[in-house]
């Protein structure tokens, strides 16, 4: 029997599950957090199928020992190959978060007519459209690689004329398409918000780490492992290679300070 004082593990690829790890905990204040960033191997999206799978395992063992009683995959390219594996192996639940984004996006549109913008690995993967059209098969998608959006993010240039420049270029073409529905496919995604949303104008966009952190929700509820309790939530953050980019990036992902974090080997 899971114990609701158990920690919900968070592993990413990189750094950009943070933005789930901030929603997450923006919910349910009161779970224990422990995150994972496999920043020695980022990013994934470049990798086979297969590589990807032994990866995702790997950061699974490793939060598996912390004890954890629920697993979220804040990575689309392993939400898209490794859910169900996982989901599988595992004795807990395990959420990615491609299925949450499209849940929200087919309740949001009007017209029928959904984008997707994500990196190369995601949107080959065809996982968001699949996801989409079990749901609606009336649905029309339009998927988008967008590979200088992390980058961008990475390197804190969010808003000014760089990134409108860079979105006009890629959302263009998105934008002519007629979709009323967007979902921000990538993790860092959702610190270009600002621009993105000036570039597409009156467009609702689908922010993927505040639907996952609903359904978090929803399976600790349904599953009778809300944490309920007086204490005050812990975090503990762990990486595979040098932690001081990671801080540097990561506290302005999170808009707060990371007091624990320490590098692991798998």
């Amino acid at each position: 029997m899971t114990n609701t004082d158990n920690p919900i593990g968070i592993f990413d690829s990189g750094i950009g599950g943070l933005t789930v790890l901030k929603e997450v905990r923006r919910i349910l204040p009161a779970e224990d957090l422990i995150y994972l960033g496999d920043t020695a191997r980022v990013p994934y999206g470049i990798r086979s199928p297969e590589t990807v799978l032994r990866y995702s395992f790997e950061c699974t063992e490793f939060l598996m020992r912390q004890g954890i009683k629920l697993l979220v995959i804040a990575c689309n390219t392993v939400s898209a190959t490794s859910l169900s594996a996982l989901q599988a192996e595992l004795p807990i639940p395990v959420v990615g978060v491609i299925e949450p984004g499209a849940r929200a996006a087919v309740n949001s549109t009007k017209c029928k007519r959904i984008g997707i913008i994500g990196t190369e690995a995601t949107i080959k993967s065809s996982a968001y459209l699949k996801a989409i059209t079990s749901l609606d098969h009336d649905m029309e998608v339009f998927g988008l690689a967008c590979p200088l959006f992390v980058p961008l993010v990475e390197e804190g240039w969010t808003e000014g004329a760089i990134a409108r420049m860079i979105g006009e270029k890629y959302l263009g073409p998105m934008r002519d398409k007629g979709t009323d529905t967007l979902v921000l496919g990538c993790t860092h995604y959702p610190l270009l918000k600002g621009m993105i949303q000036e570039v597409m104008g009156n467009i609702a966009l689908i922010d993927s780490a505040v639907e996952t952190a609903k359904t978090v929700a929803e399976v600790l509820v349904g599953n009778g492992i809300l944490r309920r309790g007086e204490r005050p939530a812990a975090e503990m953050f762990h990486v595979t290679d040098s932690p001081e980019k990671f801080v540097a990036v990561g506290e302005r992902f999170l808009q707060r300070k990371i007091e624990r974090i320490e590098r692991v080997k798998l």
